[in-house]
């Protein structure tokens, strides 16, 4: 390989034990980063796994063996204190941060009528927790940096959404909710954070991992463009210094393209009024000329 992107930088990426997060940690330290892998270790829907090897030490063992350097952590990126340790353990080891990849995520399915409020909270702390806590820390981390002089960061941060959060989806009321803040939360942040030069952005992916491959029947061929090795080049692009002038954006990778969300925009709109009797007729009118909302497939959905 002539050109390594992040020769030298320092990143962290949670749930990077399987699936998409290991991707993306080899695929850094294939070019040149030092990595935290951090991964608790549970099942798909959070519980305790069974793995023999835990699976951040797997993937350290794997870059390791591929002549990379990485660390093993363990904790719960849902945790404020642990994810602040998580921070903490990059700058120990290597002297600094400038990659935070927010992978980590977990599965609780379930129609509004019957999810229960133990399954929304789950969700709701591993997504959406789980990417602000790190965050914060990483952030004050280059606050302090920017404070103390350092002008030319280069701080990188690589949420992860769904099109269950843009578009919606039935049966994710939860995963759609979390999805969405983070989507939100990306943009809000990186309107923060560009004064310290550090950009945020977000991967809406499509993948073939443990958290989809019962979802639905796929093809050979679906599975083949659903790799994760197919996502894994855009987060190593973004983690890089060459990424500058991206910030704000939510890139939806993976299925066989890859291309840039582009969020809520008014439609048709009218003067507003005082009596509600006059709202129907206004109402339904905008809404017969406004654009459908897209459905999973990014095609106009039925409601």
């Amino acid at each position: 390989m002539t050109q390594r992107l992040c020769e030298g930088r320092v990143a962290i990426v949670t749930g990077a034990g399987r699936g998409i997060g290991r991707q993306y940690a080899l695929m850094l330290a294939a070019h040149g980063a030092r990595v935290v892998v951090n991964d608790l270790g549970g099942a798909r829907d959070g519980t305790p796994g069974q793995d023999e090897e835990p699976p951040a030490e797997a993937v350290v063992r794997e870059i390791r063996a591929a002549g990379g350097e990485a660390v093993a952590n363990r904790e719960s990126c849902a945790d404020w204190k642990a994810a602040g340790r998580m921070i903490e353990q990059a700058v120990d080891t290597w002297g600094r941060l400038d990659v935070l990849v927010n992978n980590a995520g977990i599965l609780r399915d379930r129609m509004l009528t019957n999810m229960t409020e133990e399954e929304w909270d789950a969700v709701i702390a591993v997504h959406l927790k789980g990417t602000f806590a790190p965050m914060h820390h990483a952030a004050n981390h280059w606050k302090n940096r920017h404070k103390a002089g350092d002008t030319s960061l280069a701080g990188r941060v690589i949420n992860t959404t769904s099109v269950s959060g843009v578009f919606g989806n039935v049966g994710q009321a939860n995963y759609g909710a979390a999805k969405a803040g983070i989507a939100a939360m990306t943009v809000i942040a990186a309107r923060e954070l560009r004064r310290y030069d550090v950009t945020v952005n977000a991967i809406s992916p499509h993948a073939y991992t443990r958290m989809t491959a019962d979802l639905r029947a796929q093809t050979d061929e679906e599975i083949e463009l659903r790799d994760p090795k197919w996502i894994a080049p855009i987060v190593v692009w973004l983690a890089s210094r060459e990424s500058s002038q991206v910030t704000a954006r939510v890139i939806d990778a993976g299925g066989g393209s890859f291309g840039v969300m582009e969020g809520w925009r008014l439609g048709p709109s009218t003067p507003q009024v005082a009596d509600p009797r006059e709202v129907g007729a206004l109402l339904t009118d905008l809404v017969a000329r406004a654009q459908p909302n897209m459905g999973m497939n990014a095609k106009p959905a039925e409601i």
